[in-house]
């Protein structure tokens, strides 16, 4: 039924094709940017001899004049995704939303659950062998076309002509109506300063050779134009937009570590300028799939290193996250947050993201709350939610205690926050009563001095230490065998308890500065060494002390941290650091010696005072202070 005839015989007008639609139908209308708007205002311009006409779609961004007031009692909008040109009808309580996952959706469709009596959809014009694309569009598209008892087509020669899973023949379209109306567009948005500062912590996160799945807005733009140095990433992703064509063009974006359509970027559907679409027309290289397929969980997983970043509108301090409401006024909807969560989690190697800023609504609100707002829905549970990241860090809540959780959550809070959340915590008996996490606000988390080091023949990740360390530190601590608990605390310690090691992971960046050196297996981190100084403010001169774990010494770990926290105190404007040494801590002793450091005679004590100078003109002082006085062994 592809030959000419048949195709030219199935021509009309869009009015001619909407007319045989009829009352108390459900109606699919196609996707996104993919909207057939010709069609859609000729249903419209009908709604006198419909009634009950239910109308459905997953997003779109163009007309949907169905949910006007006066078309009340003609038809009622179903959104499985809200948008902005249907909210406020949903909020009326004119509009209907059904909370669902994108990958269940297209089944819904099939098995008659939600049956779709009819289908207004885009497509590309046949082929001379009668096929035509869906294009920019896949998602739940495919499940109406195939479904539904009238097809009718808005055919578009802008539509790009794309590959997978995206061929309808001519004979499925019941109705052909010729539109040249371009494709709608959405721009990309103007980059931030929020944006950037959470695109750093979350590009951090992604290695060489990961998965990605990535949205359409601003912070998954600007993770997207920080991963120019990343090698052989893939993309399985419900969504793309134009962020990911520089990475695509500058081969950044290979597929070849995938294991699902080795070599193919796989997407349900685009939306994004003329650019991206350009991009996808006739290329093979790309995929798109339905969201039955790209969303299922268990296909996500078989890639491995699979980063899925997600957003939400709130979270509370035990990890719940809201991600389609406000309150009890529905916003957006679930969409494929869960699906790649979860698909991410099952993944080897995978990191399941949820990032958002902090605060909304220009600082007033907290994004991070003791609890949801009334009314407000859980999308991803506190058992799901892995890392959750802000412009002031990475909390890593998967597998964590409730106190662990709470603490992680509001280190990574906007500062004017912190101290009542924390309270509400203590409130609760979450965490201990003397906690003080929140001092950890005084300075931003400093993600740039996160790096990946290799010493011997072994990788370690070297990073600030924040206050959620506490209980590593207390494990390395208590790994220690007691002439490491001599040479470091000049004598005998035999206990780390939660005030010390609070104190000690509760630096705030500035004055107060601790480096770990963790092996990371997966997403868990053990310390095998720490550096930190602490300022006495009168002098500008800091205090350091270095701990290595007795099996990764003679590596270059303790010469590593003496250099880092010297090169990170002089951009704080510190004039020297000193420390003290035993002076039968012959292997410690030699280091500073080596690194040029000034050693000095305790008098009165089996002990050197260091130095370290970073400053050619001091502040405070023009010479090396006196050392200080001995000090009672521990």
């Amino acid at each position: 039924m592809g030959d000419n005839d048949s195709y030219e015989s199935r021509l009309s007008s869009a009015d001619e094709a909407v007319r045989h639609i009829r009352s108390g139908w459900r109606i699919l209308v196609g996707s996104g940017c993919a909207e057939p708007q010709t069609l859609v205002k000729a249903l419209v311009a009908q709604a006198g001899r419909l009634r009950d006409v239910e109308v459905v779609h997953l997003l779109t961004l163009g007309v949907a004049d169905y949910v006007n007031m006066e078309h009340v009692g003609s038809f009622r909008h179903n959104a499985f995704f809200i948008g902005a040109n249907v909210r406020e009808a949903v909020r009326e309580g004119r509009a209907d939303y059904t909370p669902i996952f994108l990958s269940e959706i297209p089944e819904l469709i099939m098995s008659g659950q939600r049956r779709v009596d009819a289908v207004l959809v885009r497509v590309t014009p046949p082929d001379r062998h009668g096929y035509c694309s869906m294009g920019i569009h896949v998602d739940i598209q495919k499940a109406a076309i195939d479904s539904a008892k009238v097809v009718i087509a808005e055919l578009s020669p802008k539509m790009p002509r794309t590959f997978g899973d995206a061929i309808v023949h001519v004979s499925q379209l019941d109705h052909i109506v010729w539109s040249d109306e371009p494709l709608l567009e959405l721009p990309a948005s103007k980059i931030d300063p929020i944006s950037l500062e959470i695109a750093g912590h979350v590009s951090r996160l992604i290695n060489h050779g990961a998965c990605l799945q990535i949205g359409i807005g601003t912070i998954p733009d600007a993770v997207l134009g920080l991963l120019g140095n990343k090698r052989n990433l893939g993309v399985h992703t419900e969504m793309f937009s134009d962020g990911l064509l520089p990475l695509l063009e500058n081969g950044n974006i290979t597929n070849s570590q995938k294991s699902l359509l080795t070599g193919k970027t796989v997407t349900s559907f685009v939306m994004g300028t003329q650019k991206v679409y350009d991009y996808v027309d006739d290329n093979p290289s790309v995929e798109f799939r339905p969201s039955n397929y790209v969303n299922d969980p268990r296909r996500i997983a078989r890639n491995d290193n699979v980063v899925a970043i997600n957003s939400a509108i709130q979270v509370d301090l035990t990890g719940q996250v809201c991600a389609d409401s406000m309150g009890y006024n529905f916003y957006s909807g679930i969409g494929g947050q869960v699906d790649f969560i979860r698909g991410a989690a099952m993944s080897r190697g995978g990191k399941p993201i949820i990032a958002l800023p902090s605060t909304a609504k220009k600082g007033t609100l907290s994004r991070i709350v003791p609890r949801l707002n009334e009314g407000a829905g859980v999308v991803t549970s506190r058992g799901d939610v892995h890392y959750l990241v802000t412009e002031y860090g990475v909390a890593h809540l998967h597998g964590k205690t409730i106190r662990e959780r709470a603490l992680a959550l509001i280190n990574i809070a906007h500062p004017s926050y912190r101290k009542e959340l924390l309270e509400f915590v203590k409130g609760k008996h979450y965490v201990y009563a003397d906690e003080a996490v929140w001092q950890q606000a005084k300075n931003p988390y400093p993600g740039d001095w996160e790096s990946e080091e290799t010493f011997g023949d072994t990788e370690f990740v070297v990073r600030p230490v924040r206050a959620t360390d506490e209980r590593m530190l207390q494990e390395f601590f208590y790994s220690h065998d007691r002439y490491t608990i001599y040479y470091r605390y000049l004598g005998a310690k035999r206990q780390l308890g939660h005030k010390e090691a609070a104190h000690m992971c509760c630096v705030d960046y500035a004055d107060r500065m601790a480096f770990g050196v963790f092996l990371r297996t997966g997403a868990a981190e053990k310390f095998v060494a720490i550096g930190r100084y602490d300022l006495d403010p009168r002098t500008n001169h800091a205090e350091r002390a270095v701990v290595v774990g007795e099996e990764w010494r003679r590596r270059g770990i303790a010469t590593f941290l003496l250099k880092r926290l010297a090169e990170y105190a002089k951009s704080k404007g510190i004039d020297a650091l000193i420390s003290e040494i035993l002076i039968d801590n012959a292997a410690m002793a030699g280091l500073h010696r080596k690194l040029g450091n000034e050693l000095r005679r305790i008098p009165g004590a089996n002990a050197y005072s260091t130095l370290r100078r970073l400053s050619e003109e001091p502040r405070k002082r023009t010479s090396m202070p006196p050392p200080p006085p001995a000090r009672a062994a521990e």
